[in-house]
This record gives structure tokens, sequence and C-alpha cells, in this order.
């Protein structure tokens, strides 16, 4: 992965170490967490393994999730990018697959779609992806808003650990 990654506001970098005060800040947060089918952290452990985690994966598969910096303020504001789905969703596994999350006072300002459209070059042109998928709970209106404003295309619901999702695909050069 050729890192940063620099877009018109944001810059996508590794986690570190480092992030893990941040990411504990996002994933406490009930309401970041409203869609994503685990309960908020409640211990800075909890974020210090996921920080690990990510860093097992760029590791092993080439990417992971990477931290969103707000270039204007040089603060953490979430994460997105593509990660190697290992373990089986939906039918699917060992396939690429588009994720972010944001802290709420960022809502609402396109830094989703921004990163997610940076996130996807990555996916197809440095790893060579012929399809990218993605998966949002179906009550996430916002979420699956974006998904379809990137060219997403809605494949269905599926139940994800008792919540139901839909599941998007996005083929190369479409």
């Amino acid at each position: 992965m050729k890192l940063p990654i620099i877009t018109e506001r944001l810059i996508l970098r590794k986690l570190t170490k480092a992030d893990v005060d941040n990411i504990f800040l996002l994933d406490s947060n009930p309401d970041v967490m409203k869609y994503v089918g685990v309960p908020p952290s409640t211990s800075r452990e909890q974020s210090e393994k996921m920080v690990e985690n990510i860093l097992d994966q760029y590791a092993k598969n080439g990417t992971g999730r990477l931290a969103v910096i707000e270039k204007e303020t040089n603060r953490f504001i979430g994460w997105s990018g593509i990660k190697l789905l290992t373990e089986e969703v939906n039918g699917f596994k060992n396939v690429y697959e588009l994720g972010y999350r944001f802290l709420p006072e960022f809502w609402g300002k396109g830094y989703a779609t921004e990163s997610a459209k940076a996130s996807l070059d990555l996916g197809f042109n440095q790893l060579n992806a012929e399809k990218i998928y993605a998966y949002a709970d179906v009550d996430n209106e916002s979420s699956n808003h974006i998904l379809t404003k990137l060219g997403f295309e809605n494949k269905g619901a599926f139940l994800d650990n008792g919540d139901n999702c839909y599941w998007y695909e996005l083929e190369k050069n479409k």
C-alpha cells in the first residue's frame, strides 16, 4: 500500500499503537456503534486488541482499515479502508470489503464518501481487486445512501449475527 493517501480534506494513514485512545473514543460511543452489531467498547484494552488486529491485517493481508485525519485540524476523525474478509460473511470469504466509522461530530460533512473513494481507488488500483464488497445494517440510512452514491449495487438482505444487513458489490470500472 502506498500511504499516506491524501485527498482534498483528508489524510488516510496506517493506524499505529498510538491510535488506541482514538479508537477507544470512537468505539465507546453508542451512536457510532448503533449499527455495528457489537456493543460499544468499555475498556481501553478492547481498543488495544482492535489496533493489534489491524496491524496484523496489514502484515498478513497487505491492507486494513486506515486512520482518517482531518487535514485542517490534524485531528483523528475516524477510520476508513479496505480489508480482506478472512472470516465468512454472507457466504463470502477472502474478498475485499470497504468499511468506515467516524466520530458523530464529523457526520454529514462528506468525509465518509471522500475517504471511501480514496479507499476504493486503493482497492482497485493498488490491490488489483476486481470486486469490492460492503455491508450495512438495513436501518443505517446514511451508510446505505453513501454506498449507493459510490456506485455499489445492493444485492439483497442477509442476517449478520442476528442483524439485518444489506450486502453490496462494486465491480472495477463501474
